[in-house]
């Protein structure tokens, strides 16, 4: 039975080559994902930058930190506290040292992730002065020779604050950072923590007077010292985030896609299968063909797909990089390396298994196929809804359902995971999918109701068609329901939960104005202290900081925010539940529900710059995970430059009662201008504060939703083609009845709007399960919050998705219309 699938394939490979392609583009994307994220995880060495010529690094460290486990910028405690004094000048006696500090330091109209150095450190990382000479004094700089020249006077803003510089000399830029050198002296001003340092003297001596107190980095292990380490890790990590999401929900889609399509293409065989049956074929012979077939073609897609696939994974690649997901240096280079030959693979068996287990059901049915049926000119075709199918269907929408209501009041906070939200998205589509069959007849009469009094036959043959070809008729309305269903479920849940978090940030904030960063990455303390000390005005600038408390033998990290404690409550309303913020002063602070603390628990808390103290919760607020932190007296303020870069992220402003609004706010835009700060209501705060937070996850979900669609725009053309190329008799005997070419065109392009009406009616019930749990856990979440539905984009989705189907439509009849009706009539399956 092999050779005679083999000559099946062969004699009729129009047939499956809608199956072929499926396939092939499914095996292409597990492949190009899989060699993407398997990638990762041998990357190359980077080269060490900052201290290339330097023979070793000295560098606080703590043996049990992960920074993969926390958020980019965090640091341990010992680095936080940086270099201590003593080991300074321990490392000093072993015969010399220099001395490297890192801290934020941006020329106006510089970039934002400019970094400033003392001077001394600049020859390890091969900086040369290309004119002028080193800074010596408090108010000397050099900056890279594209920025500014020798004898300008440049603006640089710090977190000490924003101050004038004379350029007293230039070096060639680097394209590993972006730096401004100051004087070592006014280095240790601006940052007293020390990053790093330089020993001059011998390996030996130095490793010895270090001990355990910090880490000696030399060759390629120099590079942990380099900024671009933790920037690295940072895109690393988002590729590592987004690329699962993207392969199971468009790894899933293909598996339905390539399995419902091959399934589709053995029905279409009906009549050549009774056929077989007719001339003597046991049942079990006709089950080992269709098997022969599925393993043919899924040897040979499978194959291109991974060919395809190699190919694809540097362009996916380059997508990521384009969206600043994945770093520039980051690419997958062919090779026999296990991380290449094994997720390619991979997906070799995962097209095969695809391909067999696809048809694993059509041989079942095919083999029940009856001999009489060769005999038949027409018939009505059943439902195609098997016991199994009406199974796993059933299943599907208890499991759809019951997500929904899971997500809604059961764990709410799943909504702010996308990696694991945009799978659940999944299963009340792909139920919709499997149960399509039953739903063909409700839904053609429901939309076929309208033209039941037209004048001609069109509407009636089109519902009549609709109706004894269920299978057809679900079989090329499912991949229009994936593409719909997806696009818009996805898009929907990223949209409202945009929303629903501008909703929460604007209840949450009530002072009337505020400053955010003007292309910085923050706003300097000194800026802030300009606006307070302008009459009527109150100001709360939380400073982000690290809030470290011990558990048994190790650190526990949260987020602090250093803010002025009595301008708190007039500016931001959070949600107390214990406790009052009227309690708060220098020995207390208040703190998330999430923690787990009562009001009137006393903690030990160690901050960056080495202080520890113990405080008492006064307060206890409700808050989301990622958005829970411990608000902290002011006097903590300087810990802010050891474990962050010491910058406000944004400040609220009020006035007093009695206040002159024209004139305070008038000084308040004086004092910020030109400082690296911007003045604004609470309404464009809000929406720049959202536009900033969504960015990734937009990005996460747009991208996934992207690479679905497409998916499925090649599927709804495909499985097009492959139906309607394959009803060559029924335009045959259209054009005997008397129909006319532009009549049996009509026809056909109304019965492919009507599939694409059921693919997306469909669509939207499946989404409406899925809206109504994010609904709910929105609701949960954030208190009122609307579903925002974009409806401009999946608009565009469902217009392409039915022009598509119209066009896979109409080719193959046009293409058919030009044969001669005799030719139409001796058609056979």
């Amino acid at each position: 039975m092999l050779f005679i699938a083999y000559q099946t394939l062969r004699s009729r490979w129009v047939s499956f080559l809608g199956t072929l392609v499926a396939l092939v583009l499914g095996v292409a994307q597990v492949a190009a994902m899989g060699a993407l994220l398997m990638t990762v995880l041998d990357l190359p060495d980077r080269p060490v930058e900052r201290f290339a010529k330097a023979t070793a690094v000295v560098k606080p460290d703590d043996g049990d930190w992960n920074a993969s486990q926390h958020d980019l910028g965090v640091r341990s405690l010992p680095e936080s506290e940086g270099v201590k004094p003593a080991l300074r000048q321990k490392v000093a006696d072993t015969g010399g040292v220099v001395v490297d500090r890192a801290f934020y330091a941006q020329l106006d109209g510089g970039p934002k992730d400019q970094v400033g150095h003392p001077w001394p450190v600049a020859r390890f990382g091969g900086y040369r002065l290309t004119d002028g000479r080193a800074p010596t004094g408090k108010d000397q700089v050099v900056v890279p020779s594209d920025q500014a020249r020798t004898g300008e006077q440049v603006t640089v803003m710090t977190a000490a604050g924003v101050s004038r510089y004379t350029v007293s000399g230039t070096v060639s830029p680097v394209d590993w950072e972006d730096a401004v050198f100051f004087s070592d002296a006014e280095a240790a001003r601006i940052s007293p923590r020390i990053e790093a340092l330089v020993p001059l003297g011998p390996l030996a001596a130095v490793r010895s007077a270090v001990g355990d107190d910090a880490e000696v980095l030399t060759g390629q292990d120099r590079h942990k010292a380099d900024a671009s380490e933790d920037r690295d890790r940072e895109t690393l990590d988002n590729t590592v985030t987004l690329v699962p999401v993207m392969a199971s929900v468009a790894g899933t889609t293909a598996v339905f896609v390539v399995a419902s399509t091959f399934a589709f293409a053995v029905v279409q065989r009906r009549r050549e299968v009774a056929l077989l049956r007719a001339v003597g074929a046991t049942p079990k012979q006709v089950r080992r063909m269709v098997r022969g077939e599925a393993l043919l073609v899924g040897t040979l897609a499978s194959a291109a797909g991974v060919a395809l696939g190699l190919y694809g994974a540097q362009l996916l690649a380059d997508v990521l990089i384009a969206m600043d997901i994945a770093p520039d240096w980051f690419e997958v280079r062919p090779s026999l390396h296990w991380t290449i030959v094994a997720p390619l693979a991979g997906a070799f068996l995962v097209g095969t298994a695809v391909a067999w287990c696809g048809a694993v059901a059509a041989a079942r049915r095919a083999g029940t196929v009856r001999p009489v049926e060769a005999l038949r000119e027409a018939a009505v075709d059943d439902t195609g809804m098997t016991p199994a199918r009406r199974l796993l269907g059933a299943a599907g929408v208890a499991a759809g359902v019951g997500l929904a209501g899971w997500i809604a009041f059961g764990k709410p906070q799943s909504v702010l995971s996308p990696n694991t939200y945009v799978t659940e998205l999944l299963v009340p589509v792909l139920a919709a999918a499997v149960l399509a069959p039953l739903a063909v007849g409700p839904l053609t009469r429901f939309f076929m109701w309208p033209f039941r009094n037209s004048a001609g036959p069109t509407a009636m043959l089109v519902r009549e068609s609709a109706l004894t070809a269920r299978r057809r008729t679900a079989a090329t309305a499912a991949p229009i329901l994936l593409t719909v269903g997806l696009a818009l479920s996805l898009l929907a849940a990223t949209d409202s939960l945009g929303a629903a978090r501008d909703h929460g940030l604007r209840n949450s904030v009530t002072s009337e104005y505020a400053l955010a960063p003007d292309d910085t990455p923050g706003i300097s303390p000194d800026v802030i202290d300009k606006v307070k000390r302008i009459d009527g005005v109150q100001i709360t600038a939380p400073l982000l900081t690290t809030v470290y408390t011990r558990d048994e033998d190790r650190f526990d990290v949260n987020d602090g925010l250093v803010v002025d404690t009595a301008a708190l409550k007039h500016t931001m309303d959070l949600d107390v539940t214990e406790g009052s913020l009227d309690q708060l002063d220098d020995s207390s602070m208040a703190v998330a529900d999430l923690w787990g603390w009562d009001v009137g628990t006393r903690v030990k808390i160690f901050l960056g710059d080495g202080e520890q103290a113990t405080l008492k919760v006064a307060a206890v607020y409700k808050a989301l995970r990622g958005s829970d932190v411990a608000y902290l007296p002011e006097r903590f303020a300087a810990s802010a430059a050891y474990s962050r870069d010491g910058l406000a992220r944004r400040a609220y402003i009020s006035l007093k009662p009695g206040t002159d609004r024209a004139a305070a706010t008038a000084a308040i835009e004086k004092a910020v201008r030109g400082n690296g700060a911007k003045f604004m209501t609470r309404d464009e705060l809000v929406a720049t504060e959202s536009a900033y937070a969504r960015h990734l996850i937009e990005v996460r979900q747009r991208s996934t939703a992207l690479i679905v669609v497409l998916f499925c725009f090649i599927a709804i053309l495909n499985t097009l083609l492959m139906a309607t190329a394959d009803r060559r008799r029924d335009l045959a005997v259209l054009r005997l009845a008397g129909a006319t070419p532009k009549q049996v065109v009509r026809f056909f392009v109304a019965e492919s709007l009507l599939v694409t009406a059921i693919g997306v009616a469909l669509a939207v019930i499946a989404s409406a399960v899925n809206l109504i749990g994010l609904w709910g856990a929105l609701h949960e979440l954030f208190g009122a919050a609307p579903i925002v539905v974009p409806w401009a984009v999946v608009g565009t989705v469902t217009a392409v998705s039915a022009i598509l189907a119209v066009v896979g439509t109409v080719l193959p009849v046009g293409a058919a219309l030009r044969s001669r009706i005799v030719q139409l009539v001796g058609a056979r399956e």
